[in-house]
């Protein structure tokens, strides 16, 4: 089975998590009767993006909002990629994690946002994710009925070497719960996406928040979904609303075999490995 149904839901996020969750599920309910497989939602979309609310709003791993999101996967019998919320650990750090769960509600995969997002560009957005984050150390790829599928946490991004390893480990499709804002929006949220599927012969999808002009932290908005060749499916604008694509993992095997960049790679010169593997 190559072919997968894939919703991407771009919502508004409000002060009440709980709210959130419920909005989430609204959209959900809303594309029950087109029989997806896969809905992807975005980066902390259940909490207002300020560092200062990520102790607040942070619950362990099977705590209430994972909970309801492992009951939506399962009541509506699909793949949810729940966009990524703020946990708490053992001792107390906070990290920037997406879950996924599978039709059953099972948790199939967990993201720690790797690389933190502390940027201070001249005249534009300035953000401090170590504030209160602490970085992950894992690659994550998994395991679906369609294929392998990677999933990093927007600024992750930006790092080429990431992309390549989950494709390395034999993903064709890249999720990416992100929120880029007013500076670096325009300027590289498409050409990031299409230059990480061009590379890597992948689909890219890219699940961001809605612009509230009120928020202290503007998302730039636009969700997108790219082929492996490069070209853009689907942008949205920057409200709320959402977009279904189907996707031909067919494509990718297509694409690799007609234009092999991965295997004329040099690997007798240079190579690419995982250090902290767990």
């Amino acid at each position: 089975m190559s072919i997968i149904k894939t919703a991407i839901i771009q919502m508004a996020v409000g002060e009440d998590k709980l709210e959130n969750i419920g909005k989430a599920g609204d959209y959900l309910q809303k594309l029950a009767d087109q029989k997806i497989d896969l809905a992807v939602l975005p980066e902390m979309f259940c909490c207002p993006y300020q560092t200062k609310n990520f102790p607040v709003y942070a619950e362990e791993e099977g705590g209430t909002c994972w909970q309801l999101l492992s009951d939506m996967a399962a009541s509506f019998g699909i793949y949810l990629a729940a966009g990524s919320m703020p946990e708490k650990d053992e001792k107390g750090r906070i990290f920037n994690t997406a879950y996924v769960f599978d039709r059953q509600g099972r948790q199939i995969a967990k993201h720690r946002k790797m690389h933190l997002f502390d940027i201070n560009v001249s005249g534009g957005q300035s953000f401090m994710e170590s504030e209160t984050l602490t970085a992950g150390d894992r690659v994550t790829v998994f395991d679906t009925e369609f294929g392998k599928m990677g999933l990093c946490i927007c600024y992750d991004f930006r790092f080429p070497e990431l992309a390549r390893l989950m494709v390395n480990e034999g993903a064709k499709v890249i999720l990416v719960p992100a929120a880029f804002n007013m500076t670096t929006g325009p300027a590289h949220w498409e050409i990031m996406f299409r230059q990480r599927a061009v590379d890597n012969q992948v689909f890219t999808i890219g699940a961001a928040p809605a612009r509230d002009p009120a928020a202290d932290y503007i998302s730039w908005g636009h969700s997108i979904a790219v082929a492996p060749w490069g070209n853009v499916l689907v942008q949205l604008d920057d409200k709320e609303g959402y977009t279904v694509q189907t996707l031909d993992l067919g494509e990718v095997d297509k694409v690799r075999r007609e234009l092999p960049l991965l295997a004329h790679r040099r690997s007798d010169i240079y190579t690419l490995c995982e250090i902290n593997s767990k």
